[in-house]
């Protein structure tokens, strides 16, 4: 990592306003009106998730709490008391206040402690974060951006006459307040938003969704198919299907079917469901691979990257929740026997295999969008059956991604979750009549618009209120917020006071 340019240069540079300063007032080094504390770096074989003292990771800054502790010997020093602000050093420079018990202060994360006879620590907070993000922006990195102190302790704070600044501060406690109440109550109807959508999913797949249709249903057209009907009918296509593929493969062979080959059907594995919730009468547990095809995707490799038959396909950067992107589109060798196994049809529904874990599983309905495309193995396809529509399985998939049943059976190598498509292939699914599947989509949808709406509303007020709130700083740094008073301490008075003070402290130390 490297910061191309030094701190005086990205502020001379600034069009954000929030790096602005009034005329009449000072700049000052941050090193001049605050200390800048480095983290300990703590050894992680005392790391404790249930003993010790608290240990604050870069992870933690922001989320103002944490589930780490440390188990041995400590410097009080490193102990940082609720209140005290922090910054993340690593990754997006994050800065926050503590909000919890007392912790300590690991690697990568700083303590900066402001003398607050000559600088007010709530101005500082305000200060920074625009200051960290211009930081951020002009630092390369291959991997993760590292900021330093020292850099943190060259940047050049605005600093308006103390008075001035006690004014600021009053003024935009009062402004923010009223803000973050507004942003707080907009991201709990956002929360309840997505448990009302999760409840509706949960519903739907449950069949309570549909509950009056049945009824209306059953008293109109007399008894319906039972759910042991309907998994007998699924496993007998399951099944059929399964030899026509192999009459197939015996005629490209030019071979007679032997004695006895129908023998070799690999039956599904019973699902065990003593924990499963009870469906309607008319529906039926199934496997996933007894309600359709599971397929991983084919790998990539260097010697993919060229060859006679390009053929483009799609990854896991390209499957978003119900929707296909297909501006960014790579190519890569397939037989024409992988092309075959391998090619996208109308209605496979894509999930992704290899992501984060709170995104694993991911699902989306391919509709064509990249014609004649493939898929890799950082997807999972599953193709339907002819019980099975895609959008039901969607609403089935998208209750397993946001109940977190796609979390419980992945497997985290390093960073990455992977859903697995055996793990996948053997997970429960509800099945209802196909004629109730359609019910169940028609009104999920009518449902979906609503919500979707409500979502863009909200959407629009939280970025509403980032803009007010970047107005309000900018108009802050500006001088604009409040008057400024010809009586106050000039700002080159303070600053002089200020070198007056460090210059004696340093002698002093001398």
């Amino acid at each position: 990592m490297a910061l191309t340019k030094s701190v005086s240069e990205i502020i001379a540079e600034d069009t954000s306003g929030l790096l602005g300063a009034h005329p009449t007032w000072s700049r000052v080094p941050l090193c001049q009106v605050a200390t800048v504390l480095n983290g300990f770096p703590f050894a992680s074989e005392l790391f404790s998730t249930d003993s010790g003292m608290p240990l604050i990771r870069i992870r933690n800054v922001l989320e103002g709490a944490t589930e780490t502790f440390y188990r041995g010997d400590f410097d009080k020093q490193f102990v940082v008391q609720q209140g005290e602000l922090l910054i993340g050093m690593d990754g997006d420079f994050h800065s926050a206040r503590w909000k919890c018990e007392p912790a300590l202060l690991n690697q990568r994360v700083c303590k900066i402690s402001v003398d607050e006879h000559v600088y007010h620590p709530v101005l500082i907070q305000y200060a920074l974060p625009g200051y960290l993000a211009a930081i951020n922006q002009a630092t390369s990195a291959i991997t993760v951006k590292h900021l330093s102190s020292r850099t943190i302790e060259d940047i050049d704070l605005p600093l308006p006459p103390f008075g001035e600044q006690e004014r600021i501060v009053e003024k935009l406690e009062e402004l923010m307040s009223d803000l973050d109440a507004g942003v707080a109550e907009l991201k709990a109807a956002q929360l309840k938003v997505a448990q009302y959508r999760q409840s509706l999913l949960k519903a739907a797949v449950e069949g309570r969704l549909t509950a009056d249709w049945r009824a209306a249903r059953a008293s109109s057209n007399g008894p319906q198919e039972s759910g042991t009907d309907l998994l007998q009918r699924i496993l007998a296509e399951r099944r059929a299907r399964w030899e026509t593929r192999q009459v197939a493969k015996y005629a490209e062979q030019g071979k007679t079917p032997p004695k006895g080959w129908q023998a070799k059907y690999p039956e599904p594995v019973t699902l065990d469901t003593t924990s499963l919730p009870v469906l309607p009468d008319e529906w039926a547990w199934a496997r996933v691979d007894v309600a359709g095809e599971v397929q991983l995707g084919r790998q990539r490799a260097p010697q993919f990257h060229s060859g006679e038959n390009m053929v483009p396909y799609l990854r896991v950067a390209n499957v978003f929740e119900d929707r296909i992107d297909v501006s960014d589109v790579m190519q890569m060798q397939f037989s024409a026997s992988e092309e075959d196994t391998f090619r996208l049809k109308r209605g496979d529904v894509l999930l992704n295999e290899g992501q984060s874990l709170e995104l694993i599983g991911r699902p989306a309905i391919y509709r064509d969008e990249l014609p004649n495309a493939c898929f890799t193995n950082t997807l999972v396809r599953f193709r339907c059956s002819t019980s099975v529509t895609p959008e039901y399985a969607l609403m089935v998939f998208l209750h397993n991604l946001h109940s977190g049943r796609f979390q419980k059976i992945a497997k985290i190598t390093t960073n990455i979750a992977h859903l697995g498509a055996g793990r996948f292939a053997g997970l429960e699914f509800p099945l209802p009549p196909i004629e109730e599947q359609a019910e169940i989509v028609c009104r999920m949808d009518l449902y979906r618009e609503a919500i979707q709406e409500l979502g863009a509303f909200i959407r629009k007020g939280l970025s509403q209120s980032a803009a007010q709130r970047k107005n309000i700083l900018k108009a802050a740094f500006a001088g604009q917020l409040v008057p400024q008073d010809p009586n106050d301490e000039p700002a080159s008075v303070l600053l002089e006071r200020i070198r007056a003070g460090r210059a004696a402290q340093g002698a002093s130390k001398k």
